[in-house]
């Protein structure tokens, strides 16, 4: 008997490649901002490249969407009412469950030293506003692709990673 007659034997089916990579879950990105047409803009950004958008106002409710929905990578604005977004990204790195989620500081602070603060701070990478929309999808596919790596390439099924 060949391993095909033993597959169908043991009452698997096959897929077809596309079959196989829509049954892949999306990735989740949590776009965290306290304004509101930042996360619209995000979202319409990202939910065309096969993302799932899930947002955050402040840094209680991203924390709670954090343990609810596992993001695979984090848009964080620095400035924030209630928590500071590098104190978020301190307490996220502190967690075994959240440290390794790549996080992307997507915020107004435009200087150099700004940006060497939120990277040192613990942000994966950093991008300032406004910002091209080429160079904010450059970002995350370079971030998710990092995150997702443990994933066998071809279970990589979303626009914003290939």
């Amino acid at each position: 008997m060949d391993d095909l007659e033993l597959f169908h034997r043991s009452g698997h089916e096959f897929m077809s490649s596309n079959e196989q990579l829509s049954a892949i879950k999306a990735p989740v990105i949590l776009a965290v901002d306290d304004d509101e047409d930042n996360l619209l803009l995000l979202t319409y950004v990202l939910e065309p490249l096969n993302c799932t958008v899930i947002t955050a106002v402040d840094a209680h409710t991203a924390f709670e969407k954090v343990e609810i929905e596992h993001p695979d990578l984090i848009l964080l604005d620095v400035m924030l009412p209630d928590l500071d977004g590098l104190q978020i990204v301190h307490q996220l790195r502190q967690d075994s469950k959240t440290r390794a989620i790549p996080v992307v500081a997507v915020t107004a602070l435009a200087r150099e030293e700004d940006r060497n603060r939120i990277l040192t701070a613990g942000c994966n990478d950093y991008i300032s506003k406004p910002y091209l929309i080429e160079d904010l999808e450059a970002i995350i596919h370079r971030n998710l692709t990092r995150n997702l790596s443990v994933v066998a390439p071809a279970e990589v099924p979303m626009d914003c990673a290939s």
